[in-house]
């Protein structure tokens, strides 16, 4: 089974959505084996942004930059998902990095309409509710820079019978 990271960025938290998000993924079969609610300091959030997915190198300082001062604004709800493809399932459940670009029925798509445009006019970084792991790599290095191996949990769900060999 495959584990990424999902983080709920603090305009998720702060609209009131973070269940609806968490629903999606687990109606898909995807598994919570880790959750917490945490606020990071910028230190944090640049080794994600910068030292493991490289943004300021992708898009450039100034995007890094108001993007840690929006990550900021509050609390996120960090959590850890396992499932068959789930890197590759839950990229395409969250929609593209736009919101306004994001199709109908993904998670961006559904609770977000900023454009990059508008958010580069008014120098804030892009709401777009909800970070997901780009790839393997990135989301091995990710998981384990925001949990520790015993915040993550093994057990059985009813997904499980139809997704794993039978014993």
């Amino acid at each position: 089974m495959e584990k990424t990271l999902v983080i709920c960025k603090p305009d998720a938290v702060q609209r009131g959505i973070v269940g609806e998000i968490i629903t999606r993924f687990e109606k898909v079969g995807l598994k919570i084996v880790g959750v917490k609610m945490l606020q990071p300091d910028t230190a944090h959030y640049y080794h994600h942004y910068e030292t493991i997915s490289k943004m300021a190198t992708r898009r450039g300082q100034k995007a890094l930059d108001v993007t840690l001062k929006m990550l900021e604004a509050g609390p996120v709800i960090a959590m850890v998902l396992e499932g068959v493809e789930a890197i590759e399932q839950v990229r395409k459940m969250t929609g593209t990095t736009e919101p306004k670009s994001a199709l109908p029925g993904t998670i961006r798509g559904d609770y977000a309409h900023v454009s990059f445009m508008h958010a580069d006019n008014l120098q804030l970084g892009i709401s777009n509710i909800i970070h997901a792991s780009g790839d393997a790599v990135e989301a091995k290095q990710e998981i384990a820079h925001w949990f520790k191996e015993d915040e993550l949990f093994s057990y059985s769900t009813t997904h499980d019978e139809f997704t794993q060999p039978k014993k």
